[in-house]
């Protein structure tokens, strides 16, 4: 393997799927169909460039530990087919590359996206070693991402949504520690020291006080007052069968299926699992762009 293709496996394309965030505002604001596309492209590109220069310094930074982990030994870091050197130079050179698209974006992106760094650095430094801030973390950095692609198209990000953002990532990050905890047995505390913090009841309450409080945030947000007088529509409750599929069938994943510990991969390859995120997007592009729906 070249050193450029385990730079770009390093990066963990399959992963941006998380930076689709960035498109919440562009969506839920009613630009989708305007230029601000353009910039909100752009933005999603900055944060393909920074999330993946986080991924390799996260693996740099754990290399000896992937290598006893047997799902992630083959990475190209942990297996030696990619120096600690040039990793380094490809994250920096990337950090740079997207911190100075951001900058030619707007002010206000290019501070976001800084704090985006900062914060997934820290984590990979530091803050993963917290218990109950780490996952925390991860999930301020989608809520990171879904601000970004509002400040980028300069309109002003929903509350509601913010707070259903913040949920759904919670959501999947604590599924994603339960997998890990169960998955690696005894070994669980020296392949990740924090799960040792943490225990299957412990993540069962605390997944169970997410889920209900996702769907709970959500159908609330579908029917406030705001909502309804913003999109003219009383038609956006009905894309809440979508949203309970997709909680219960990622569950189902979780517990019957033991299936969770990558969110994305479990998106794109779990066939009902992406046809539901596709409906319910065609279902809100729909209501809240169709004319004369109601």
């Amino acid at each position: 393997m070249s050193t450029a293709a385990a730079v770009l496996v390093s990066l963990r394309p399959r992963q941006w799927v998380k930076n689709l965030f960035v498109f919440a505002g562009l969506i839920f604001a009613q630009k989708l169909f305007t230029p601000a596309v353009w910039p909100a492209l752009a933005a999603f590109a900055v944060f393909c460039a920074l999330s993946g220069s986080v991924y390799l310094l996260n693996d740099v930074a754990d290399r000896e530990r992937d290598r006893l982990d047997p799902r992630k030994r083959g990475r190209p870091i942990a297996a030696g087919r990619l120096g600690v050197g040039a990793a380094v130079a490809a994250a920096a050179a990337l950090i740079l590359a997207g911190l100075g698209a951001a900058a030619l974006l707007s002010g206000a992106f290019l501070a976001t996206a800084v704090a985006y760094v900062v914060l997934l650095t820290a984590y990979s430094a530091w803050l993963k070693h917290l218990v109950i801030v780490d996952v925390l973390v991860v999930a301020g950095g989608f809520v990171l991402r879904a601000v970004a692609g509002a400040v980028v198209i300069r309109v002003e990000m929903s509350g509601w949504l913010l707070i259903c953002t913040i949920l759904l990532a919670l959501f999947l990050a604590l599924g994603k520690r339960r997998f890990e905890y169960l998955s690696l047995g005894g070994d669980a505390a020296a392949h990740r020291p924090i799960l040792a913090e943490y225990s299957p009841g412990l993540l069962d309450q605390m997944i169970a006080v997410v889920t209900a409080s996702t769907v709970t945030a959500y159908a609330l947000y579908t029917m406030s007052p705001e909502t309804v007088a913003k999109f003219r529509t009383q038609l956006l409750p009905a894309t809440l069968p979508f949203v309970l599929y997709g909680i219960f069938r990622y569950l189902y994943l979780l517990y019957r299926r033991q299936l969770g510990g990558n969110p994305s991969e479990l998106l794109l390859g779990d066939r009902a699992l992406l046809l539901n995120a596709l409906g319910w997007l065609l279902a809100v592009l729909l209501i809240i762009y169709g004319p004369g729906l109601e």
